[in-house]
Parts: structure tokens; C-alpha cells; sequence
């Protein structure tokens, strides 16, 4: 399968790996930096590979190559636009998250997808954890019965020396903060794991220690569940002095997890009133991983070959990624008007965050 990436920074790698473990042919990577193009092609050692091109253009790259999959690590910001240009062209593709800034692009990427029978995939990489399959198994088979509430915890450390990597980070236009950034991946997982259906949404977000960001370093939340379970939420980059953890919980009228670790790759906690001879090897599981965006990558890439070749709906879908980002839009929103926002979020963008923070030192960059 013709294999191109565009947007070749910090996550590129990932992508890059996950293509050559699910052996594609890459055909091409685009960058408007040819240096990171360079740097990124030297790090898995095909750097004189002629048969892959490179391009500052991701437009002229399509109408030369016809690529089959595409897959998208840009800033955010244009995340939706490089999408839709690749569905408008009939090429499937994989879309960093978060999806989109805003719920009019997501909502609009699902409708062009399915108009032109195109695959679109959110990456949403950690539904692959072994921890996490292991959870969903749990939950698909009704061994927690009744959900009582599920909580995620994403702890982590992001210092100046992050942002100064890209100027785009931390700007409502092409980043958002802490929540929508770092925080996205286990957003989705809880929404997820607690039936997907929601009804209200509060949420207060702050900026406490990143003045010269737009955006927020820490937002907490609570999550009203049609199902009449309940969520918490909380995401922050203010941690001292470094990660610590990433950790699920989901607490049933039978069963009670918890998957910790920096990237939701570990079971702490699994108790159920039904245990079995299977649960012990659940119990300390530990997925080892060399960074905290996990080993998800390679599986979220072979499901979408699948996907691809037998023409079904990836395991995360556009959809998945959608739901993500309404989320966290709406924490914004209720931060914004310091209200409850009920769901579903038909119109709302981080770009309606401009000057809410004001004051802070925006980087002169």
C-alpha cells in the first residue's frame, strides 16, 4: 500500500515506525522544513532511499502520487483542512489527534468520508494498550455490571523547552492547551469506557504557570452520562517536577479497575465479584513502552490497512475522534460561560478561547 506522511515533528517518528513495522511503501514525506524531513528519514535509516520523495507542498504531492493512505502530523490547526484536501481526492487517511479545532470540521470530515467512501482513522493510538483491551473486553462482557462512575487522570510535566520546539504550541488556532493536547488521548478512553453518550458537560479550566502560552496548563471536569453514570476529568502539564501518571479508573456495582502507568499501559487494580483462573495474568500487567505516546501506533496503522483492503469502518474511526473533541470543546465553552454545556456541541471552536486568559505574556516568537 502507497504510504505518504505529512508533517514530519516531534510525533512523526511514531508514524513512521508504524508504517515500516506494517511494511508500506512510502512513497513520500512532506514537511514545509526540508531539514525536518532530513531529520526524520536519517532516524530510521532511509535517508538515501530514492524512492522516497519529498515535498514542502502536500497538494502537489497528491496530484503527483496518488497515494493510497495518507497519514496526517501536523499542528493541529490544519489538521482538518490536509484531511479534507485528501478525501476531496479519494485518499484514506489516519489524522493525529486531535482531529479538528472545531466541531464543524469533525462533523464535516465525517460527512465528506462517507459521501466519498473514504477511510478516516482519529489516532487515538492508546485503545490498543493491552491494559486497555483487556478493560474493554471487561466492560463489552457486562463484568462490571452497573457503571457507578469513571474518572481519568492525566499528570504530566510540560516545561518551556516543549514549547519552544514549535511555535505553534499553546495557541488557540493551532494547539489549544493541556486538555486538548496532552490530556485528548484519555479523554477519549473514559468517554469510551463509560458508554459514549453524554449529556452535560462542566468544566473549569486555568492558566497557572505557562504565561507565555494562550492556553490552558490545567482543566478539571465533570461528565454527566446518559447511561447515568458519572465522569471526572482532570488534565495538567503542571506537574513538578516531571510525568507521573496517566490512570484510568472505572468502578462498577461488580467490578472496580485501574490502569496506570505514564500512558494508561498498566493495571494496577482489577477486582471482580466474578473472577477467573484468566484474570490472574491481568493483575500487574505492565506494557512496557519507550515513550509516552505508547506502542498503539502499529496497530492503529495495520487496523486501518484492514480497514482498508476488506472496506469497513476503522476501530477508531472519525467518529472516535470526533466524540474526543467535543469534550474538550465543551469544557472550553463551559469555562468560557461559566456554565453546564449539554451535548451534543453542534458549533464551537477553540478559536472562541481567543483573550481568555488575557494578560498573560504571549512568546514573541
Amino acid at each position: 500500500m502507497r504510504y505518504a506522511l505529512i508533517g514530519c515533528g516531534r510525533i512523526a517518528t511514531n508514524h513512521m515506525k508504524a508504517a515500516l513495522n506494517n511494511q508500506l511503501e512510502i512513497v513520500a514525506v512532506c514537511d514545509i522544513l526540508p531539514s525536518k524531513m532530513e531529520e526524520l528519514l536519517s532516524k530510521h535509516d532511509l535517508e538515501k532511499d530514492a524512492a522516497i520523495k519529498r515535498y514542502t507542498d502536500y497538494k502537489e504531492m497528491i496530484q503527483e502520487l496518488d497515494p493510497e493512505l495518507i497519514s496526517i502530523a501536523t499542528e493541529s490547526g490544519i489538521h482538518a483542512e490536509i484531511a479534507l484536501h485528501c478525501i476531496d481526492h479519494g485518499v484514506n487517511v489516519i489524522i493525529e489527534k486531535p482531529m479538528a479545532m472545531s466541531m464543524e470540521d469533525a462533523d464535516e470530515i465525517i460527512r465528506r468520508s462517507k459521501e466519498k467512501g473514504v477511510k478516516v482513522s482519529a489516532c487515538h493510538q492508546n485503545r490498543f494498550n493491552i491494559a486497555i483491551q483487556e478493560l474493554r473486553k471487561a466492560i463489552e462482557s457486562g463484568r462490571f455490571g452497573k457503571l457507578s462512575h469513571g474518572t481519568i487522570h492525566v499528570r504530566w510535566n510540560r516545561g518551556p523547552q516543549y514549547y519552544e520546539q514549535a511555535s505553534w504550541r499553546g495557541t488557540w488556532e493551532q494547539d489549544g492547551g493541556a486538555l486538548m493536547n496532552q490530556c485528548i488521548h484519555g479523554i477519549d478512553l473514559l468517554r469510551w469506557m463509560m458508554g459514549d453518550e453524554i449529556e452535560e458537560i462542566y468544566g473549569v479550566t486555568r492558566q497557572r504557570f505557562h504565561d507565555y502560552l494562550e492556553a490552558e496548563d490545567v482543566g478539571l471536569a465533570v461528565v454527566k452520562f446518559k447511561n447515568g453514570a458519572i465522569g471526572t476529568i482532570e488534565g495538567t502539564t503542571n506537574v513538578y517536577p516531571k510525568n507521573l501518571e496517566e490512570t484510568l479508573y472505572i468502578f462498577g456495582e461488580k467490578g472496580t479497575v485501574k490502569i496506570g502507568g505514564t500512558s494508561t499501559n498498566n493495571i494496577d487494580v482489577w477486582d471482580f465479584e466474578d473472577e477467573t483462573d484468566m484474570d490472574a495474568k491481568n493483575k500487574g500487567l505492565q506494557e512496557q513502552t519507550s515513550n509516552v505516546y505508547g506502542n498503539g501506533h502499529t496497530s492503529l496503522f495495520a487496523d486501518m490497512i484492514d480497514a482498508i483492503q476488506s472496506d469497513r469502518e476503522p476501530y477508531v474511526d472519525a467518529v472516535a475522534g470526533r466524540n474526543a473533541l467535543e469534550v474538550v470543546l465543551a469544557i472550553y465553552k463551559s469555562q468560557l460561560t461559566g456554565t453546564v454545556v449539554t451535548l451534543p456541541l453542534a458549533e464551537f471552536s477553540s478559536l472562541n478561547m481567543k483573550g481568555e486568559f488575557e494578560g498573560v505574556k504571549i512568546r514573541n516568537d
